[in-house]
């Protein structure tokens, strides 16, 4: 499973950098926008759906609805728009923090307080579209920053955004494995441990101040983006967390089987959900 893993991330890592730095933004917010209908076919079964017709009855909505977004907000202008539309996007974006912040709630307590929602299709959709739509825009939000000055520059955010992510994702694999004891929620996923939350927070940050080093970061910029860095890492746990919260209600092990050895794309971009909202919101009122 190792094995496979790392050959998946071998391919998939070098795809996914060379489409945020080399896709135009149109054609971006396109994949984007089919990672995210991937990722709304997957969540059917975590809604209980089993037929296929009800699978892509969600997958034309949540599709809609970013269609509906993207056509509504000029991305290639997004920072540049009237004052309505980007009180609109940070709407959205704060509605996912809202969400985040209900879903850890519900993370902690489970399996308690879980029957309503496990109960009710309509609800178990409507987080995974609080899940999914608020990501499309957040990467875009992030892709577009300075679109017109600097086309890269946006790709730059996003690769700061994965590299906490996977940076912390890689640190907790290994601290977890070989020291991890301390159960981190056990009733949602009992691999997790506290050792391998800490480890990857640590790793994160150590390999962040690296990478501003060689990019010549000023104090002041440490000072920002260590501690978001922090912030980011302990929410992307949350984001897989609540992934397995879903999946193990649904009785299902992966969100899919697409990519051999890590699962489905949920399962890939379970954390990048969770932080994606969020760290576009540190960047818009913060900046670094």
């Amino acid at each position: 499973m190792l094995k496979q893993r790392i050959i998946t991330a071998l391919i998939l890592a070098p795809a996914a950098i060379l489409a945020i730095f080399y896709l135009s933004l149109i054609n971006f917010a396109a994949v984007m926008l089919v990672v995210m209908a991937i990722g709304a076919w997957e969540w059917g079964p975590l809604m209980g759906f089993a037929s296929k017709a009800r699978r892509l009855v969600f997958v034309g909505i949540t599709s809609i609805l970013i269609a509906t977004i993207w056509f509504l907000i000029p991305i290639e202008q997004l920072w540049h728009a009237p004052k309505v539309l980007l009180e609109q996007v940070n709407i959205i974006l704060w509605l996912a923090v809202a969400w985040w912040l209900l879903s850890a709630g519900l993370t902690f307590l489970y399996p308690r307080c879980s029957t309503f929602w496990s109960s009710h299709r309509s609800v178990r959709g409507l987080f995974g579209w609080l899940t999914l739509i608020p990501t499309w825009l957040a990467f875009m939000v992030l892709r577009s920053s300075d679109y017109q000055v600097d086309a890269y520059h946006g790709a730059q955010l996003l690769m700061f955004l994965f590299l906490m992510v996977w940076s912390a994702d890689v640190g907790a694999y290994f601290v977890g494995k070989s020291i991890g004891k301390r159960k981190l929620l056990p009733n949602v996923s009992p691999g997790k441990t506290l050792e391998g939350f800490l480890g990857g927070v640590v790793f994160a940050c150590i390999t962040v101040a690296i990478a501003g080093y060689f990019i010549d970061w000023s104090s002041a910029q440490y000072f920002i983006v260590i501690p978001v860095t922090v912030l980011i890492t302990t929410i992307s746990v949350l984001g897989d967390l609540n992934e397995s919260m879903f999946k193990r209600q649904a009785g299902v092990k992966d969100s899919g089987s697409i990519l051999p050895g890590h699962g489905g794309v949920l399962d890939r971009i379970d954390s990048l959900t969770a932080t994606a909202p969020i760290y576009a919101l540190c960047y818009a009122y913060l900046g670094w």
